[in-house]
């Protein structure tokens, strides 16, 4: 079901906050890349966060399970 224009549904507020959840991590990620690897990172740092997100998000959809989901008929 979509939202109304000027409104959020919980589907969205799960939506953000994912979102929120896998650019967290890849800024954690970010910062730990240095004391793990000792690679400064410089201007290179939005890259690496970009890319630490993506990794995150391919590792999230990898572990969900999603054959329970059901798509709506119409």
């Amino acid at each position: 079901m979509e939202s109304k224009r000027f409104s959020l549904s919980n589907i969205d507020w799960k939506k953000i906050g994912t979102g929120c959840l896998i650019a967290i991590t890849g800024a954690i990620l970010t910062y730990l890349t240095p004391i793990i690897t000792n690679l400064e990172l410089g201007a290179w740092t939005p890259l690496v966060v970009t890319f630490w997100s993506v990794i995150a998000n391919i590792v999230r959809k990898w572990i969900i399970d999603n054959t329970k989901t059901t798509t709506p008929t119409e």
